[in-house]
């Protein structure tokens, strides 16, 4: 299911604020129709590392490159074959769902009637097209930010907890969801989450991130064979690594 080209490779990344917080010095590569899990509590990191790579803020040091081009120096060419949600999923509360897709699409030829009728019903939205998100629970609003992510066809999805006040019904859906588009389509995935269990069923690589350090990457195949959980190894992985 995975391919050996690289999506998205991250090098030496490093972002500080003036409170000690951020990332520091991260690498790592994400491959075709990985789906990868960035894990770590709350303020480990995880926005940060996110907003660098959608070109939202800049790193201190280091870069980011989607298939080869550098998000610091072609950010547009860059970002062109990504789509992603950054902390809440954003719309124009007075368009209906239809015409916010419509909004998002109206720069990428690629984008037609049927492709935003074809996103709306895959994220479940089809028979909320018509309506406006002002009065859309949490739960719909992320399937509609899912739904504008998928839009442009992007070859690399970034979700930053994406499963956000979704209900169990939509946490599954959504899973399902980007498995099928890693192993149809093969879109590369770069979730991140502090809910363990999630992860643990959607992803099939892990990175732990903890006080804006990579600990580790691993398959969650290995993982799952040399402990009882995902909980287990991120537990020993932050102890190993010295609470601080």
């Amino acid at each position: 299911m995975m391919g050996n080209e690289i999506v998205l490779q991250i090098q030496d990344l490093t972002k500080r604020y003036p409170n000690g917080r951020g990332i520091e010095n991260i690498n790592l590569n994400i491959y075709k129709g990985d789906i990868f899990g960035f894990l770590g509590p709350n303020g480990a990191g995880k926005t940060t590392a996110m907003k660098i790579i959608t070109g939202l803020i800049h790193p201190d040091c280091g870069d980011v490159k989607i298939f080869g081009v550098s998000v610091t120096e072609e950010y547009e060419k860059a970002i062109s074959v990504v789509g992603s949600i950054i902390e809440i999923a954003e719309s124009y509360p007075y368009l209906t769902a239809y015409e916010n897709l419509r909004q998002i699409g109206r720069f990428s030829p690629k984008v037609d009637d049927h492709r935003i009728n074809e996103v709306l019903e895959i994220t479940g939205m089809k028979k909320f097209k018509d309506e406006k998100p002002k009065k859309f629970s949490l739960g719909m609003k992320q399937r509609l930010g899912l739904a504008a992510a998928i839009l442009n066809y992007p070859k690399l999805v970034i979700l930053d907890e994406p499963l956000n006040g979704l209900d169990v019904e939509g946490m599954i859906d959504i899973r399902n969801l980007i498995k099928h588009m890693s192993e149809n389509e093969e879109t590369a995935f770069f979730i991140s989450s502090h809910l363990i269990h999630d992860i643990e069923l959607m992803c099939n690589r892990i990175g732990v991130i903890y006080n804006g350090k990579m600990l580790n990457v691993e398959t969650t195949e290995n993982i799952l064979q040399n402990y009882a959980t995902l909980e287990n190894y991120f537990v020993s992985e932050v102890e190993r690594n010295g609470r601080i």
